[in-house]
């Protein structure tokens, strides 16, 4: 563990495919040298307010009730919104084509860091989709 943090070893997890942990270390790694030299920023820094602001408060969940689907608002707990952040980061970065995946990643982080990009349009997208449906929320289970 190159920074000595759980979080940033959580996301090299999320990252690595087919068991491939050394690969997804160096991109991550990479990554962070990336953030430190095109951008002049710290990597930790700048990586932690990436994952806070991709982080969703609410979801919805499908609830069958009286043969009647309905999408209910529900709060979202500790490691489901880190999860959830996560994804949406390494999914935006991997769906963009033509550059190295330390660059697109790195990209992707810059802009959830500054509260744009494809992972806060998610965010922001199940969020509305939960104040939509704020009338089912009696619901919850």
């Amino acid at each position: 563990m190159k920074y000595g943090n759980q979080l940033v070893a959580k996301f090299i997890n999320y990252v690595m495919r087919k068991g491939k942990k050394t690969v997804a270390e160096k991109v991550v790694y990479r990554t962070f040298d990336l953030l430190q030299q095109k951008y002049q920023v710290d990597p930790i820094a700048t990586f932690d307010l990436a994952i806070k602001n991709a982080s969703p408060a609410v979801e919805v969940k499908a609830r069958r009730i009286g043969g009647a689907t309905y999408q209910v608002p529900r709060e979202v707990r500790g490691e489901r919104k880190m999860q959830l952040a996560f994804t949406w980061i390494i999914n935006a970065a991997r769906s963009k084509k033509g550059k190295p995946m330390r660059e697109k990643l790195a990209e992707e982080l810059m802009a959830a860091s500054k509260n744009e990009g494809v992972a806060i349009k998610k965010k922001m997208d199940m969020h509305r989709m939960a104040e939509a449906n704020k009338a089912f929320a009696h619901f919850s289970w």
